[in-house]
């Protein structure tokens, strides 16, 4: 199996084709570069480039996989477009799964061995006092929640109440929310952006989605149209 993999949910965007061979998921071609803006710029042109680099063509590609959210409102909506732009022209299955999972599965092989009884909770700053957070647990890091938009305090008592470590750019927030309760709380990898090595990891084992991808943004947008107000046409 070949396949494409990419993401543009946070501020970087990368991509990965890799293939599985005898159960393994092997890399043949990555790229990654971190910015805040200008995915829909780099991202077509970054999938290219390491295609080219791995000798594959769209049709040696068996599976798509796109990271589906949370993350910001542009780069969400590039990566879900360009995934189903590309499924629509060439027919290939597509795969989605959350950009906490793909975050999850990085920092699990980073910090493994964990503590026993140690649940994995991936948080990213969402500001307002709120957090992106997922929480995962065991050494397969199984995801024991959904992915979740809530306060820094209840991100904090996720789970059992049993040791906690967490990665992510709100992991420090988490964890001196969960010091405070009196449970005991690592923070750690402040810089953890998910990356489609991981994804590719991932997506091999996911079921391809038989509706269109959809975003998960979690968050409303700030901006919403002016009630009463027309649309001014040229």
């Amino acid at each position: 199996m070949n396949l494409l993999a990419f993401d543009t949910c946070f501020d970087a965007c990368s991509v990965c084709v890799a293939q599985r061979r005898q159960g393994n998921v092997v890399e043949l071609a990555s790229a990654l570069e971190s910015f805040e803006t200008g995915h829909a710029e780099r991202l077509v042109p970054m999938i290219e480039e390491v295609m080219d680099r791995a000798g594959v063509s769209f049709a040696d590609l068996d599976r798509l996989a796109v990271t589906v959210g949370p993350g910001t409102f542009t780069g969400t909506r590039i990566g879900i477009a360009a995934a189903r732009g590309l499924a629509l022209a060439t027919g290939i299955a597509v795969v989605g799964t959350s950009s906490l999972a793909v975050m999850a599965d990085i920092a699990a092989r980073t910090l493994n061995p964990r503590e026993p009884n140690e649940d994995l909770a991936i948080a990213v700053d969402a500001r307002r006092g709120e957090v992106y957070v997922q929480l995962f647990g065991g050494s397969d890091c199984e995801a024991k929640s959904p992915p979740m938009l809530i306060p820094i305090a209840e991100a904090a008592q996720l789970g059992d109440g049993g040791p906690l470590r967490i990665a992510g750019s709100g992991a420090m927030a988490v964890a001196a929310a969960a010091a405070s309760a009196g449970r005991q709380a690592a923070p750690c990898l402040p810089r953890l952006l998910p990356e489609a090595t991981a994804l590719a990891r991932i997506a091999v084992d996911l079921v391809p989605a038989k509706e269109p991808l959809v975003p998960l943004y979690l968050r409303l947008p700030d901006a919403k149209p002016q009630d009463g107000k027309s649309i001014a046409r040229a």
